[in-house]
């Protein structure tokens, strides 16, 4: 195989696939990059580490096809210290390559850089799974990418049930809905879609969801998502991410959701955010430890936290219609789900200090976050 490609864009493309080729593997090709010729002026470079596999087609000079593994990490650096615009990579027939850069006009030949790497086996390469049947759902790219943002803090990281350790997608007609839980914890994302099909759920995997967003931008460009029975491609920006999808029981997380309530709260999300940052200096080695105490009452949340370290207590006007609420909540917990709130006032929905705290939108229903609280001592 030879080829000449553009050295910038090369190793743009090369780093953006790196994400998801493990640094050590007991498999030594899934530490490097499948490079194969696909036609005369493009190649194919991917990939992949058994559960998450990112593959794309690069236009380049196709002088002689062909194909090689080369070692990711090792790749990447030779083409950080590449002299000039172009790169030039020859393999021979026993997998070993010469990765020589293009100098400038006046710099003379001899002194251009020149690497030689000896590569793997093509033909022993893993092969990426493929989706031949399954269902195509295009998506804004932003909302996407938001949702997700707003739901993976709540994925549970330790739980048993790997199941647990994704974000469930559930489609309706006119409906994506996204549900991420950890036991302490759950968030929901509502968003309307135009989907007709139908109800369908699934799990992805948040290890995976959090490289994919790497790929999002900020834009309404679609991107789709082709699901077939165990693996999911998200065709983002040229490239193809797959990934396998969760199997299990996932936790009925509606009867988690209480009915009853004996306070709703309106307040400023931005000031109550700013007060309980405050409590981060005397919680700092005792973030888990030690709750914050809120005390509900008329139109003003008092806050407090004591430790060893210290102490500290703030207040924050909001309106409180219902009973007077004492209640302890783990301030990152409230922290993560508050932040994830894109608007300007929450509701919050409290029924006691035992029953768990339900934030919402002031409109609508496109979040739900749902903390349990921690008891507090006498």
């Amino acid at each position: 195989m030879k080829i000449i490609c553009d050295t910038q864009k090369l190793l743009e493309t090369c780093l953006n696939i790196q994400r998801c080729v493990p640094g050590r593997s007991v498999i030594p090709h899934l530490e490097g990059f499948l490079i194969k010729t696909v036609s005369e002026t493009a190649i194919e470079i991917s990939g992949f580490d058994l559960d998450l596999g990112i593959t794309t087609v690069f236009e380049t000079a196709v002088e002689r096809p062909g194909s090689i593994v080369l070692n990711a990490k090792i790749f990447c650096d030779m083409l950080r210290h590449m002299d000039g615009e172009k790169v030039t990579i020859d393999c021979d027939e026993k997998n070993i390559c010469t990765i020589s850069g293009e100098g400038a006009e006046d710099q003379p030949a001899g002194e251009r850089k020149e690497y030689n790497l000896i590569g793997l086996s093509a033909e022993d390469y893993p092969e990426l799974p493929t989706i031949t049947e399954g269902m195509r759902l295009p998506v804004s790219q932003r909302v996407l990418k938001d949702m997700i943002k707003q739901t993976i803090f709540a994925v549970s990281m330790d739980d048993s049930k790997t199941v647990h350790r994704g974000i469930k997608f559930e489609l309706e007609p006119g409906q994506l809905r996204l549900v991420a839980l950890d036991g302490f914890r759950l968030a929901i994302r509502n968003e309307f879609l135009q989907y007709d099909g139908e109800p369908m759920t699934f799990v992805v995997p948040a290890k995976a969801l959090a490289e994919i967003i790497k790929f999002m931008g900020d834009e309404d460009e679609m991107i789709e998502l082709f699901k077939g029975r165990r693996h999911i491609i998200f065709e983002i920006g040229g490239y193809s991410i797959i990934s396998r999808l969760l199997e299990g029981m996932f936790l009925d997380y509606r009867t988690a959701i209480p009915t009853a309530k004996s306070a709703t709260v309106r307040i400023n999300n931005k000031n109550l955010i700013e007060c309980i940052e405050s409590t981060m200096p005397v919680m700092i080695t005792e973030k888990t430890k030690a709750p914050t105490k809120f005390i509900f009452d008329e139109d003003t949340v008092k806050i407090s936290a004591v430790t060893s370290l210290g102490s500290f207590t703030g207040k924050v006007a909001c309106s409180v219609d219902g009973k007077r609420t004492e209640i302890g909540f783990n301030n990152r917990f409230l922290l993560e789900a508050l932040r994830s709130c894109d608007c300007d006032e929450v509701l919050i929905q409290l029924n006691g200090p035992k029953a768990p705290g339900i934030i919402l939108p002031t409109e609508g229903d496109s979040f739900l976050y749902l903390i349990l609280p921690v008891m507090l001592k006498n």
